[in-house]
């Protein structure tokens, strides 16, 4: 089993600490890799490293960052199959999912790379003679960047795309369960051309490793996606700083009695079963019209018994692994706390092996689901959905409301006027029509409301604004002292 190690300053790097954490393939159980345990002497390295870069690197031209970016889209599109492959290895999602994952980052890069030629602010008038006012986008320093498992190339480009191109420099701590696609992202780049130093690799412990990106007053900003108790703790931690959050998500799709059944039944079983439930987007609730959730109930049921669990490089695998045994104990334990809270399980609810091994849980689908059951209020990360019955629009979109959450939502429906509605008063960040809650698009805004996050955006011209300050300038040339705001009459 091969050991890599951290990447400072362009140099790999034993940890400090001579402890390592071990890569595991979710469907096998097999070890892959070694990473070094990091310390927060690590960290502080690795911040040393960004610091000495962002003095060079803030000043290169945004076209010029792009090109780097640019380069590396091409050359992972050259790669794609292997490293989708490693996707489905390293996480487990199915590798027409690992091949999605790898995409993403394509289209991520690509699109970034043509920002270096942007880069937006904007030109207004003065309120006095020959003076100019307009706003320019400045970087924001060194960021720290901690990113999750559940898509392990995708979100760290959705991050270290827009850093870069802003002119920041990085340290970045992927997720403990996928540092070998971490890795491989950091490599990409280097082999694109990106300077030394400029994005520093530390693998580690949340509590250790994280904690100290966290709290280290050098870091200029911090950009995470994970949990929300892991998001309170960044809150209460970062001081005063830069900082962008997604902390996940529980979402719905509304089917009403108008609905495509069958369109809603394929939306419903990608959002739900698609990645194993892994998704911050990821379909936990159903809430159906009345008058068609019988007919819904059976349509999903015979779904479900067709789907096929295993290893994901097999091609006749419909769901992959949970990342690991605690995923699949945390998903077994709602499975009690549903049947206790009296909701009827209709199918799965329990753990499976594939050939005496894997993290796997079998789709689970609960009905008799009241909006305000732990089922439909917490995120569970699995293979369990929960319907919900609605008599009108107005029930349905105060179910899908009652959650701390506002992440992603979905409503099926042939009715202009009621899907309108729904958009209108849906508490989401992402409100999609006659599609699933999932399959966010890189040049739109991503991210949610209420407890999702703390109203950050990543993607699109948004995710732009998350890595870079706005600097306001003004310019006068009249060749005398002019006064805003001061009464000249």
């Amino acid at each position: 089993m091969k050991q890599f190690h951290n990447i400072i300053n362009g140099k790999r790097i034993v940890s400090r600490s001579g402890e390592t954490i071990v890569s595991v393939n979710p469907a096998t159980e097999q070890a892959i890799t070694r990473f070094p345990k990091g310390t927060a002497q690590d960290v502080r390295a690795a911040i040393d490293a960004a610091e000495k870069a962002y003095e060079t690197w803030k000043d290169v031209p945004p076209p010029k960052r792009g090109q780097i970016l640019l380069r590396a889209a091409q050359l992972l599109r050259k790669d794609k199959l292997a490293m989708g492959r490693l996707v489905t290895m390293e996480m487990g999602k199915v590798l027409a999912e690992g091949l999605g994952d790898v995409q993403e980052s394509i289209d991520m890069l690509e699109y970034i790379a043509g920002e270096g030629r942007r880069l937006f602010g904007h030109t207004t008038t003065s309120e006095l003679p020959d003076k100019m006012a307009m706003t320019v986008r400045a970087p924001v320093g060194v960021m720290g960047l901690i990113t999750p498992w559940n898509f392990p190339t995708a979100i760290p480009i959705w991050k270290l795309a827009p850093c870069l191109v802003c002119g920041n420099t990085a340290v970045f701590k992927p997720a403990s369960d996928t540092p070998l696609c971490g890795l491989r992202m950091v490599e990409l780049l280097e082999k694109a051309g990106l300077p030394s130093g400029v994005v520093n690799f530390v693998t580690g412990s949340g509590s250790t490793v994280g904690a100290e990106i966290v709290k280290n007053k050098r870091i200029s900003g911090i950009s995470f996606t994970g949990s929300r108790e892991v998001g309170d703790f960044v809150i209460r931690n970062a001081g005063v700083k830069k900082v962008g959050l997604e902390l996940g998500g529980k979402n719905g799709i509304i089917v009403m009695d108008d609905a495509n059944m069958d369109l809603a039944v394929d939306g419903i079983i990608f959002g739900a079963y698609g990645t194993t439930g892994q998704r911050c987007t990821a379909t936990s609730r159903v809430i159906v019209h009345r008058k068609v959730r019988q007919r819904l109930e059976r349509m999903l049921v015979a779904r479900i018994k067709k789907l096929r669990l295993g290893n994901g490089l097999r091609p006749s695998t419909d769901v992959g692994p949970l990342i690991n045994q605690a995923a699949v104990d945390k998903v077994h334990e709602y499975t009690h706390i549903g049947q206790e809270d009296g909701a009827k399980l209709v199918i799965g609810g329990s753990k499976a092996k594939v050939n005496g091994k894997g993290y796997f849980y079998k789709p689970t689908l609960f009905t008799n689901v009241t909006p305000d059951m732990r089922i439909a209020q917490e995120e569970m990360f699995g293979p369990t959905l929960s319907m919900i019955e609605a008599k009108n629009l107005d029930l349905a979109v105060d179910a899908m409301n009652s959650v701390t959450y506002g992440l992603s939502a979905a409503i099926y429906t042939n009715d202009v006027r009621t899907a309108m509605l729904a958009v209108r008063d849906i508490e989401a960040g992402l409100v999609y029509v006659n599609s699933s809650t999932i399959g966010s698009e890189v040049h739109l805004p991503f991210g949610g409301v209420k407890q999702t996050g703390n109203g950050a955006r990543e993607g699109g011209i948004e995710g732009i604004n998350e890595f870079s300050e706005t600097k306001t300038v003004y310019i006068d040339y009249s060749g005398r002292l002019q006064k805003a705001q001061i009464d000249t009459d």
